[in-house]
């Protein structure tokens, strides 16, 4: 049996992951920075692929730290890298979230390799595609040939420059060391969750759903079903022609209004969120540095990503957006993260 080692195995998208692995016939390997999240995953495990506990093993490693990486890569076939910090608020250093992401993908590839191991598929995102591009008004279309350019981007955004620096080290490393290496590129991605700890973008719907987010910015985002960022990770493994290059895992364009009306359909009884943020707000909060740094990027434009190439690697048809949203608000109901609804 083949083992494969996931990364940030506690992650909302490496859960799935590791289901997704499991399910197909794998041994799996998880790091996790500490015992906390552990309950999470063995949770994950009960849901996702129930009967197959016995195939996973988790072990403590530190994106930040050498210790433990050695004995992680002992007996691996392959890597999926799917570790990566993600705030919800643009932190004052972006160290924090540039640091594990760039000197973390350095860390766990330079492992891999002195461990002989040649094959990665490593979790990227849109963010890496579309930005810095000089796209500031309008419509444009990306795909897997665009590579963000961070020194044309408007703001900066610690997430963008650590995605961003760490695919670039990543393919450095790969074509310079005789590598295999797959990158796999989501939006925002939705679907369900198999315990509370799910992730950023859930609460995009959470925070809609319940009117807890008070009003919408006029943007919007490609969305991904999380349960095709994984299966497309397991394709991309079982595929030989996937080394080398990179996928976007993107499904339609949608507005946060529309994402809103997804869910007032669906859930009339809710106060989902109505009223509109406009953009000369937004640029005022941005400059002076408040949490609509992490979307001024975004204000004034359409980026429409096409995931036509990653949905033939996959082998199938995506999920469609409104199964994406509607599971995620589900989910949220179901762990507590939606206040009750309004009488």
């Amino acid at each position: 049996m083949d083992r494969i080692l996931v990364t940030g195995a506690s992650g909302f998208v490496a859960k799935h992951v590791i289901g997704e692995l499991l399910r197909a016939g794998y041994g799996v390997r998880g790091t996790v920075r500490g015992q906390g999240k552990v309950p999470g995953v063995w949770a994950a495990v009960a849901a996702l692929a129930p009967g197959f506990e016995g195939q996973l093993e988790l072990v403590e490693a530190d994106l930040l730290d050498d210790r433990g990486w050695a004995e992680a890569m002992d007996g691996i076939s392959a890597v999926m890298h799917v570790a990566a910090t993600i705030v919800a608020v643009e932190p004052k250093d972006p160290d924090l979230v540039v640091r594990p992401a760039v000197d973390g993908t350095e860390r766990v590839l330079r492992f891999a390799r002195a461990a002989g191991i040649e094959r990665v598929v490593m979790t990227s995102s849109i963010a890496t595609v579309g930005y810095g591009l000089g796209h500031e008004r309008g419509v444009r279309r990306y795909s897997e040939t665009d590579f963000t350019n961070l020194e044309g981007m408007r703001r900066s955004w610690a997430y963008c420059i650590g995605k961003t620096r760490a695919e670039r080290a990543a393919w450095d490393f790969a074509k310079a060391n005789g590598m295999a290496l797959t990158t796999i590129h989501p939006g925002a991605i939705l679907g369900p969750a198999t315990d509370p700890e799910t992730s950023i973008s859930l609460g995009l719907v959470t925070g809609l759903l319940d009117g807890s987010t008070p009003a919408m910015a006029r943007i919007g985002f490609a969305i991904s079903d999380v349960r095709d960022v994984a299966a497309m990770h397991v394709a991309a493994l079982r595929t030989p022609e996937s080394a080398g290059q990179r996928y976007l895992c993107t499904g339609p364009y949608m507005t946060f209004g529309q994402v809103a009306d997804v869910l007032r359909a669906a859930y009339p009884d809710h106060a989902v969120t109505t009223k509109v943020v406009p953009d000369w707000i937004i640029r005022i909060i941005s400059m002076l540095g408040g949490p609509t740094r992490q979307i001024i990027n975004d204000v004034g434009n359409e980026k429409h990503f096409d995931g036509s190439k990653g949905e033939a690697l996959l082998g199938r048809p995506y999920r469609s957006n409104r199964e994406a949203i509607l599971s995620a608000a589900e989910s949220g109901i179901r762990f507590g993260l939606v206040k009750p609804k309004a009488k």
